[in-house]
């Protein structure tokens, strides 16, 4: 594609996004709600139509070779559908925050302040593989009052268009400007980084997908960035742990769905748990075709156990596969040290009866999401009730962890006064 065309194209976009968000400042809940309830009836209605343009993206991923867990991340089915309509059908159920009173005062001289949460503007989302992300984003930007450019792996290109169409259907049934929601939907390359020089328009970008997508993001961007990196999530069995929920919690964390964020690439077992708990949960783990890497202890207590020696990199890694780390140690203090060197900040648990224990962990990891007795796999907007998420940020200033309707806002000073000057 000529890149001057691909330039004047992405320039429109942006200032419609722009425009558009400025008219969604003055729509109200109830209008907003509207909306969402037609988007979700709207997914329900072509959900034929999109399982049809989703099956093109399958059948191609498949016939390049790519893995079981990346086609699983990119296909969609009726269930999934029904997912992502009732995503958008419990926005309508949140409280929109824009326009909620942060903070109230009255200075000495009379003027009263308010500090009060206002939309961010325009957001770009660039992301890969899963077309869910096309409605959930779409809808926790407009519920937040932000218009949203969209921007979705090419492996994707057939449903995040079939999905984008169906929504944008509503948008301009119910009169809202068609610059609210964008999807650039060219597969060159240089559109990412076309589109990320237009600071004059676009306020944030988020981009969500493999470590490659975020580093080229943050390369480039001459916008504001919410991102995280990798998503190398630990479990940490403690010598105090119910071992019956301790082989619950890493089983689930590992097989459910392997190919997230929030799955676990490394489990973490205390010295006096590890030959009561290691045999039995790795046995689980073989059933499920799980390969182990493990340090040399867990290679010796997993002697019947085909393990590989792990290295150190491994510890380091992403797997997003039915992969998985092991590594005994010596103390809760190990565990927590491990977990802040190799560790992703972003979702940690711990197995454990112990209070001070639980304490200690949930104090001194520097993770976003931090866990008592229960899987990493909850770390997601729709499980915390923030009606899905526009994504998981490990980074520390504005916003942690998943971000629902409250981060994707900002918020603005109203001074009121009756006549005040400084002297």
């Amino acid at each position: 594609m000529n890149i001057e065309k691909l330039k004047a194209g992405l320039i429109r976009s942006a200032k419609k996004a722009q425009d558009a968000s400025r008219f969604l400042l003055s729509l109200s809940q109830e209008k907003k709600n509207d909306v969402l309830r037609g988007m979700s009836e709207a997914l329900l209605a072509k959900k034929e139509y999109i399982l049809k343009a989703n099956d093109k993206d399958v059948k191609k991923a498949a016939s390049l070779g790519n893995t079981d867990a990346f086609i699983d991340r990119l296909r969609l089915d009726q269930k999934r559908i029904g997912e992502m309509a009732e995503a958008l059908l419990e926005l309508t159920r949140l409280h929109d925050p824009v326009g909620e009173v942060i903070r109230e005062w009255y200075r000495p001289n009379g003027l009263k302040i308010r500090k009060v949460r206002t939309p961010i503007g325009v957001i770009a989302i660039i992301y890969e593989s899963r077309p869910n992300v096309t409605s959930d984003c779409i809808g926790l930007c407009f519920k937040s009052g932000n218009s949203v450019i969209l921007r979705g792996g090419s492996e994707a290109l057939n449903s995040n268009s079939a999905i984008f169409k169906v929504l944008k259907t509503v948008i301009k049934k119910h009169g809202i400007p068609e610059g609210a929601i964008n999807l650039v939907s060219v597969s060159d390359r240089k559109a990412v980084g076309e589109l990320l020089k237009l600071n004059d328009y676009i306020d944030l970008v988020m981009p969500r997908g493999g470590e490659g997508l975020i580093k080229l993001v943050m390369k480039c961007s001459r916008i504001p960035v919410i991102k995280h990196y990798k998503g190398i999530c630990h479990v940490y069995v403690d010598e105090w742990a119910d071992l019956n929920i301790a082989q619950k919690v890493c089983f689930n964390a590992k097989v459910q769905r392997p190919g997230t964020c929030n799955a676990m690439e490394t489990m973490l077992v205390h010295k006096e748990a590890a030959v009561r708990f290691l045999p039995w949960m790795l046995k689980q783990f073989e059933g499920a075709g799980v390969q182990i890497r493990g340090c040399a202890l867990t290679r010796k207590i997993g002697k019947a156990f085909s393990i590989k020696k792990a290295e150190d990199k491994d510890y380091r890694r992403e797997y997003l596969d039915l992969i998985l780390s092991v590594k005994v140690v010596e103390s809760l203090e190990q565990a927590i040290k491990h977990i802040n060197e190799y560790g992703s900040r972003h979702s940690d648990s711990i197995i454990t009866e112990d209070e001070k224990s639980a304490a200690l962990f949930l104090k001194q990891v520097d993770s976003a999401c931090v866990y008592v007795n229960a899987s990493t796999r909850f770390t997601d907007g729709y499980q915390f009730g923030l009606g899905s998420e526009i994504g998981i940020s490990t980074d520390k200033l504005h916003a942690r962890g998943p971000m629902g309707l409250e981060e994707l806002t900002t918020y603005k000073y109203m001074v009121f006064g009756n006549g005040q000057v400084r002297t």
